[in-house]
């Protein structure tokens, strides 16, 4: 970056004597007179042509972050220092040293110059009384080949160092022999002597330097907005562009007031600070560029949403492309990166075995089950799904224990950062599950929610998309198959499927395996076995009283199950309970088998016509319809 040359623009500076030989009054006289030139400045039309006629750049480029970096660093210790000289103490802020640690010293040392004679001028023209319109004027001719967001942090850089050294010299001075002879040619002591009663001047100089570095950072936001993403004529950034001379403008004028507040104090006293007439001053330059900031904030908001809007369609056609069945991958890391957002290479994964946070490397090459669910987790479903999980990992040899299953949950983002409610229910689901989950619900981005529910059809129900080893979709949704036969679907492709109900017949080991192995029990020692239900325990207790006095009669070796309803729940609970004490019948004491129960038949149906196979002619299909209707009748 080469320094400006002297045809940029010059500021004519007083001499130091001349700027030393003022008094006090006549500090104070022309720091007046100068609020009173920046009020009656009505015509902004007029100011702003001077300042647009100075704009010149010669189309070079350099990334203004990493001196940004270093100028919030200096202003942001700097303006905590009232507080620790009137108090006694100051808390330690720990900054990241992202600047040096960027290594753009070439950059800086191509600005040195600049910054320096910007910080002198601050200083001297201040000192010396003069307009402040005219002081910016100067300096917007000197930094005249820059673009606006440069301007600003080249100003402020110079501010900075004026500041910086001023906070830097009240903190060391007491202790440091070289710090206490210069802060006396500053005044120094006498002032910091008197911190007190000057705390709400500090505090309106604090103020407006903290807007000035707001505005500063928005500026240099909009100079960052990716333009493959929002293009210059759109609305809201054309709008904020339109503004930020204006914005440049007026924080750069900032600037050169709060100089001359700092040089009136160290050269006219602490008595300079009674009156509050000069904090009335920087509030209204602050009230002036806050109302500025909020402007451009909503407009570089509005860039956002609109940037956000363009990269969730880029990645949705990115996800409908790596999950084209007719494509192929070397292994899932590519889909599962795709759905699950691994910023900055964190841990996106909590392993539930362990409770350690995990890469999504743990699931390279492997078939990996998706469960897609809201924080509407039903305890039953999930009771029943982690049952089927740890079975499966007893014989973790086996061909069908090799898979992995990840907890993907689906919640709204518009709504962020989640509540407190949301994200505790989010954590007690995720503190029971053994399988992985992903550490953090907000790493499904919302493009990834709109495939899910768009391409997996998910909705309010929880779904199991099982992938392979190379990231390709072999089922959109096994959850049927997990709860009809659990792991023995392995590798719960259509296939699988298709194939294992070409081995099943209508019998009663199909609807209860799984559930109670009481039953199985019954059924290898050939008993007769009735299932039964509905809410109604009257009716209950005379089918109960019949059917045993004719198994009585018949010397039948018979055995009644209640499989209760498939709605109704605490109805049926409260029937359970009867049942039990008057030892009715056996009857499932956790109703989480009477939901698995009803469930499997649901999946059974669902399964049937997934698979194209919803004939009515099928005679097993007529069975799981006849036996669903029951569960929405009275009693059977």
């Amino acid at each position: 970056m080469g320094v400006p040359g002297s045809g940029q623009g010059s500021i004519n500076k007083p001499s130091t004597a001349q700027a030393l030989m003022r008094s006090p009054s006549d500090s104070r006289a022309l720091i007046r007179g100068d609020r009173g030139s920046m009020l009656s400045m009505s015509d902004d039309n007029v100011m702003m042509n001077q300042i647009l006629a100075t704009h010149a750049p010669d189309g070079r480029e350099f990334d203004v972050r990493p001196l940004l970096y270093l100028v919030e660093d200096i202003l942001n210790r700097a303006t905590q220092h009232v507080d620790f000289l009137v108090k006694g103490t100051l808390d330690q802020v720990e900054l990241e040293e992202r600047a040096q640690a960027a290594n753009h010293i070439a950059m800086l040392e191509a600005l040195t110059y600049t910054i320096d004679r910007i910080a002198c001028e601050l200083s001297y023209k201040a000192l010396g009384g003069c307009d402040a319109h005219a002081t910016t004027t100067a300096i917007f001719n000197l930094l005249s080949s820059y673009t606006w967001d440069a301007k600003l942090v080249i100003s402020l850089s110079a501010f900075a160092l004026n500041y910086g050294e001023f906070w830097l010299l009240a903190q060391i001075y007491s202790t440091n022999q070289l710090a206490k002879s210069m802060a006396v040619l500053r005044q120094l002591p006498s002032l910091l002597e008197h911190t007190a009663p000057l705390k709400p001047r500090f505090d309106a100089l604090n103020s407006l330097i903290r807007t000035m570095m707001d505005v500063t950072r928005c500026v240099v936001q909009f100079r960052e907005l990716p333009l493959k993403y929002i293009s210059p004529d759109a609305p809201a950034l054309a709008t904020a562009m339109t503004h930020i001379p204006t914005a440049v403008y007026w924080t750069i004028r900032s600037m050169v007031a709060c100089a001359t507040q700092i040089s009136s104090l160290t050269s006219t006293g602490h008595e300079f600070g009674i009156s509050t007439t000069e904090s009335w001053e920087l509030s209204t330059l602050a009230h002036k560029l806050r109302n500025i900031y909020e402007h451009l904030k909503q407009q570089l908001n509005y860039c956002y949403k609109h940037i956000e809007e363009r990269m969730d369609v880029e990645i949705y056609q990115m996800l409908l492309a790596i999950f084209d069945p007719n494509v192929l991958h070397i292994d899932n890391m590519k889909a599962l990166k795709a759905l699950i957002y691994d910023k900055d290479d964190k841990l996106p994964l909590l392993d539930g075995a362990t409770k350690r946070q995990v890469s999504l490397d743990v699931l390279r090459r492997k078939n990996v089950l998706l469960l897609i669910s809201s924080l509407e987790f039903a305890n039953d479903e999930l009771a029943i799904l982690e049952q089927i999980y740890n079975e499966s990992r007893i014989h973790a040899t086996r061909l069908e224990s090799q898979y992995e299953v990840v907890w993907i949950p689906i919640v709204d983002h518009s709504i962020i950062p989640l509540p407190e409610e949301m994200q505790t229910k989010f954590e007690n689901l995720q503190s029971t599950m053994p399988w992985y989950s992903v550490q953090d619900p907000l790493v499904i981005k919302k493009p990834v929610i709109r495939f899910i529910k768009e391409v997996w059809h998910f909705r309010t129900k929880p779904i199991l998309v099982v992938l392979d080893p190379q990231g390709k979709v072999v089922s959109p949704n096994a959850i049927h198959m997990m709860w009809i036969w659990g792991s023995t679907a392995f590798p719960f492709t259509s296939l699988r499927e298709e194939a294992l109900w070409r081995e099943e017949t209508w019998r009663l080991d199909l609807l209860v395996d799984g559930i109670d192995p009481t039953v199985l029990t019954w059924i290898k020692e050939e008993k007769y076995i009735f299932l039964y239900g509905g809410d109604d325990i009257e009716w209950i207790r005379r089918f109960v009283n019949s059917a045993r006095s004719v198994a009585s009669a018949s010397r039948i070796p018979l055995e009644m199950v209640y499989v209760g309803k498939s709605n109704k729940r605490e109805q049926v609970k409260k029937v359970t309970g009867i049942i039990n004490a008057e030892k009715l019948s056996y009857a499932w004491q956790d109703q989480a088998m009477v939901w698995f129960f009803w469930s499997r038949l649901e999946s059974m149906l669902f399964s049937k016509i997934q698979l194209g196979r919803g004939d009515d002619q099928d005679p097993m299909l007529q069975q799981i319809k006849k036996l669903l209707s029951y569960g929405r009748e009275g009693g059977w």
